[in-house]
């Protein structure tokens, strides 16, 4: 069975180690005699797996014990609902748009309330962080939200904006788990699995347990309230079982391999292998501000419709996939997460020479 390159944002490449762990277990897991696929939610075996994710992940983040950890449901776009539903007690947040997600997640909370954009960088299609020295933070928001890291454009929070006693709220989805963070800083942040660290299905919140309350939006379903999912250790209903099973695996793979501080490593030098080519290259170029490029997502062009068309063609002919950039950009965008092997760069930037070199 041959293995391409697979380059997506997400749904991503997982592990190959996970895959085949997961392969060897799936009639059978830990002598139960069945597929956790098929196992009840309320079962010991379900129990220790979703209790054991839980507390790899808190070992990986240093999580304090002030903190929840939920596996929910409904992907981050549902968070963009919930958030409001269960922050927003002014009926006011500030937003700093900087792409497409960050865009729904406003247009979201507009329906609870009022939302201020306080820093934007759809100026220049999204290609870098606004500066967020002397932000006009105001006064009554219930929270500040940001988009951690844009999928679909290639940019990063290198720095988090200040935001004094306001809570901090960041979608991290597609660079969750890619290196350290310091979740203490943050009020809640959420992360759609498919990205970085598992199947989709499975959206993983860390929240700060004196924000979970019963004082929500009139009219906020009994699902999308932090506290339902809070009280019953995100077992309130049947949760995303298979799918927290496999995060839980990705959870030990990354112990395995050294922990987040390896995990960063690893990644800027896979980073730095693409980025320095697309600096030296007089074909391709990156899009991105360089002091903003993500780690995660790398948007490329060659200023030719035509010649990216072509480039995308003969990639995924030799195996590399899902390099299409996203419509509102265009061009290519190569997702190189947490278990895209470093390999799969060196070969990319392999293919790019050759083809910038019978291109000219």
């Amino acid at each position: 069975m041959k293995r391409v390159y697979n380059f997506s944002a997400g749904p991503a490449v997982l592990p190959e180690e996970v895959l085949k762990e997961a392969a060897d277990e799936m009639l059978n897991y830990n002598d139960t005699g069945m597929s956790v696929m098929e196992m009840s939610h309320r079962s010991k075996a379900f129990e220790q797996i979703i209790q054991d994710a839980e507390k790899d992940l808190r070992d990986l983040l240093n999580i304090p014990d002030n903190y929840k950890v939920l596996f929910l449901q409904g992907g981050g776009s549902q968070q963009f609902a919930m958030i409001p539903m269960n922050l927003m007690k002014n009926r006011v947040a500030d937003y700093i748009k900087t792409g497409q997600w960050a865009k729904k997640a406003i247009a979201e909370g507009k329906i609870y309330g009022k939302v201020n954009v306080i820093a934007s960088s759809e100026d220049k299609t999204f290609t870098y962080i606004p500066d967020l020295k002397n932000l006009k933070i105001s006064e009554d928001a219930d929270y500040v939200y940001i988009c951690h890291n844009n999928t679909i454009y290639g940019t990063r929070y290198t720095e988090l904006p200040d935001t004094g006693d306001k809570i901090l709220v960041a979608d991290m989805s597609s660079d969750f788990l890619s290196e350290p963070f310091d979740i203490t800083k943050y009020g809640l942040v959420f992360a759609g699995a498919q990205k970085n660290v598992g199947p989709a299905g499975v959206v993983i919140v860390i929240m700060r347990e004196d924000l979970i309350t019963e004082d929500v939006l009139p009219g906020t379903p009994t699902m999308l309230k932090y506290k339902t999912h809070a009280d019953n250790d995100s077992l309130y209903n049947t949760p995303p079982a298979y799918g927290i099973y496999i995060c839980g695996k990705v959870f030990k793979w990354l112990k395995k391999q050294g922990g987040l501080e390896a995990m960063k490593k690893r990644n800027e030098e896979k980073a730095a292998i693409l980025y320095d080519y697309l600096d030296s290259s007089k074909m391709f170029k990156g899009t991105v501000v360089k002091k903003d490029r993500s780690l995660m997502n790398v948007p490329f062009v060659t200023g030719s419709d035509e010649l990216n068309a072509k480039f995308i063609k003969e990639a995924k002919a030799a195996g590399f996939e899902n390099l299409k950039g996203h419509r509102t950009v265009g061009g290519m965008r190569a997702s190189i997460y947490n278990a895209m092997p470093i390999e799969g760069v060196k070969a990319l930037v392999e293919l790019m020479k050759k083809f910038e070199a019978e291109n000219q």
